[in-house]
């Protein structure tokens, strides 16, 4: 994971949807066969968060783990409200982190968090505070590894420089949304990735199921986008669904299914490591998911899906391309320029 020597399996098990709170979520006995069908399959690699079906998520997986604590690899998150009433119970800040923390610890019944997320940048408190505030949890040895989730590049830039510079912990990896239908994070987040060598975790790596083409067969069929409108809106449009198409044109092509080819398109994106996060309603659906580690996409499918999702560059990386700003930079390109100098390409 990152630069720490920290081992954890090819695939993510997302247990957001442990627990009923949120409306669409699993049963107790459910999340229990979920959970037992990842670690059968060889997963070690567990992902919550204090929010998560309001506490109930990071309790289930804490009761499923039970004496074998040792063999698993635990992220969580803070920084989601608790309380709206309470300006404290939410946010970045030490206070949140640390009442945060020791609600997670009891929850899932551990001394400590392998991996602690922060789960979304909230524009107010200093980088430096979150970093020194992380750091003294690192020495306390309630946390292990840091990461964080939803927050711009420059923010992590300057976060891992600063940690560098004054021997805090960095962190040593990104949870953003990446799939088919969301590619916005290869225009900053990839590069970011190769320079401070961070593993990315691909939240909603099937764009919120439209990537199983079942919106495609019946786009009005009852899902979680009945509860949140707005998602509904952002997800289900006229583009992802032609990229939807896409991906069940390739696994009619292959004989695999939709969640599988989508799921793969990620792992093979080579440019870094990126591990999906997989979450699902019952164990059949995540065993059909696990199957995406038993091929690959030869280069031509690869391309397909690449060419129906592309996204536009924007300023200033479109311009970076353009031949003539090129020649303007490097003039006539050396051999070794040619071969050291590399170009984004979407």
């Amino acid at each position: 994971m990152g630069k720490s020597g920290l081992r954890v399996s090819e695939i993510c098990l997302g247990t957001m949807t442990f627990g009923l709170e949120f409306g669409w979520g699993n049963t107790k006995e459910a999340s229990q066969e979920v959970f037992q069908t990842f670690v059968e399959a060889g997963g070690n690699f567990f992902d919550t968060a204090n929010h998560y079906t309001k506490g109930t998520s990071e309790k289930l997986l804490g009761e499923f783990i039970g004496s074998r604590r040792q063999e698993f690899v635990i992220a969580t998150k803070y920084t989601l409200s608790q309380n709206r009433q309470d300006p404290n119970a939410g946010g970045n800040h030490r206070k949140n982190m640390l009442q945060s923390l020791e609600a997670s610890l009891k929850r899932l019944n551990t001394d400590f968090i392998d991996l602690y997320w922060i789960h979304a940048w909230d524009f107010t408190t200093s980088v430096d505070e979150v970093l020194r505030a992380l750091d003294d949890m690192v020495r306390a040895g309630k946390i292990l590894h840091i990461g964080i989730s939803n927050a711009p590049a420059w923010v992590i830039s300057q976060a891992n420089t600063i940690a560098e510079l004054r021997g805090r912990t960095p962190f040593i990896g990104m949870q953003l949304e990446y799939s088919l239908v969301e590619r916005a994070i290869e225009r900053e987040f990839f590069s970011l990735a190769q320079a401070f060598d961070l593993t990315i975790t691909a939240w909603s790596p099937l764009g919120m199921g439209v990537l199983t083409g079942k919106y495609n067969q019946n786009p009005s069929q009852q899902s979680r986008f009945e509860i949140n409108k707005e998602w509904g809106k952002r997800f289900i449009n006229d583009r992802n669904l032609k990229i939807a198409q896409a991906v069940v044109q390739v696994a009619q092509e292959i004989g695999k299914t939709p969640a599988q080819v989508a799921l793969n398109w990620i792992r093979q994106k080579n440019e870094v490591m990126i591990i999906p996060i997989i979450g699902a309603k019952v164990a059949e659906q995540l065993k059909d998911n696990l199957k995406c580690l038993d091929f690959a996409l030869d280069k031509n499918h690869m391309e397909k899906l690449n060419a129906v999702s592309q996204i536009e560059l924007g300023y200033p990386y479109a311009a970076s391309q353009d031949e003539s700003m090129r020649k303007m930079v490097l003039g006539d390109r050396s051999p070794f320029i040619e071969k050291h100098c590399t170009w984004s390409t979407l």
